[in-house]
């Protein structure tokens, strides 16, 4: 006789659990990469130009707004996990959340390089300031575009047909 295929099995919610960690966790290290690097280039810049650091700080405010990519979809994951759940819900949160996290990631990586070099290039140079701002809004979208298909993904996240 066939057995019928478990969809809900007791492990299932491990999956969601892991895709609200990943979306935090690694959105978290992209923000402090990107906070951290921009830093030590505007303490440098602010050094031979201090009228110029308030004006340079836009890096670190854009590295810091990739961690609230990963806390908004972290806090929708949280919301959907039971503790008897489907494995597609399961699979879908997980995808949700390193869609946001690693993209958050990289976005946090690719602001702290070019806000450490910007902020310093600007000290030198003024006019780089604009293309600075361009390059930072290019790398600040990478970590939209996780949180626009986390957001999606969790959307469909509860509607599968399995009910368990």
């Amino acid at each position: 006789m066939a057995e019928t295929p478990n969809y809900c099995p007791v492990y299932a919610p491990i999956f969601g659990a892991l895709g609200c960690t990943s979306a935090i966790v690694f959105t978290c290290f992209g923000a402090a990469y990107g906070t951290a690097k921009a830093g030590v280039g505007l303490s440098a810049m602010g050094v031979l130009r201090p009228d110029l650091v308030m004006k340079a700080i836009v890096p670190i405010v854009m590295a810091g707004i990739i961690g609230i990519y990963g806390l908004v979809v972290s806090v929708l994951i949280s919301d959907g996990l039971k503790q008897e759940m489907a494995l597609f819900t399961g699979f879908i949160q997980l995808g949700a959340g390193l869609s946001v996290g690693l993209a958050g990631l990289a976005a946090g990586f690719a602001i702290g390089v070019v806000g450490d070099a910007g902020v310093r290039a600007t000290a030198q140079q003024p006019r780089l300031f604009v293309g600075m701002i361009l390059i930072l809004i290019f790398a600040e979208v990478l970590g939209l575009y996780g949180l626009i298909v986390g957001l999606i993904l969790n959307t469909k996240a509860s509607g599968g047909d399995v009910k368990c």
